[in-house]
């Protein structure tokens, strides 16, 4: 998966929090900190839609953006990539459980106990 750009981040934040579709000029509506050109806004959603992070669906001549994905289920992977980064896959996971709180542990525990019932 690829990693998101700084203004790419900004926008993808914005699209998750909507509870339905968006247009680029709702979007740009949407970012209150930054003063950016249309043509600026609707790149980046195409280029976020290329890179498989949006769906969009023609709305009369314009189009409406929606996250592929949940926000969780890109942390997700972020996660997953770095594990495979490391040479020493078990090593990280423990190193990375050991780092949670106490009740993210409880969440982690829960889920993989979830899984083996299954």
């Amino acid at each position: 998966m690829k990693g998101l750009g700084e203004l790419e981040r900004t926008i993808m934040d914005i699209i998750w929090a909507q509870p339905s579709s968006v247009t680029a000029r709702e979007v740009g509506r949407l970012i209150a900190d930054r003063d950016l050109a249309p043509t600026t806004v609707m790149t980046v959603l195409d280029r976020l839609t290329r890179k498989g992070f949006l769906v969009r669906t023609r709305d009369g001549r314009a189009w409406r953006y929606e996250p592929a994905e949940s926000r969780d289920a890109y942390v997700a992977e972020l996660m997953l990539e770095a594990l495979g980064m490391t040479g020493d896959r078990p090593a990280a996971l423990t190193r990375f459980a050991q780092a949670v709180s106490g009740s993210e542990a409880e969440i982690l525990l829960r889920a993989l106990t979830e899984l083996e019932d299954e």
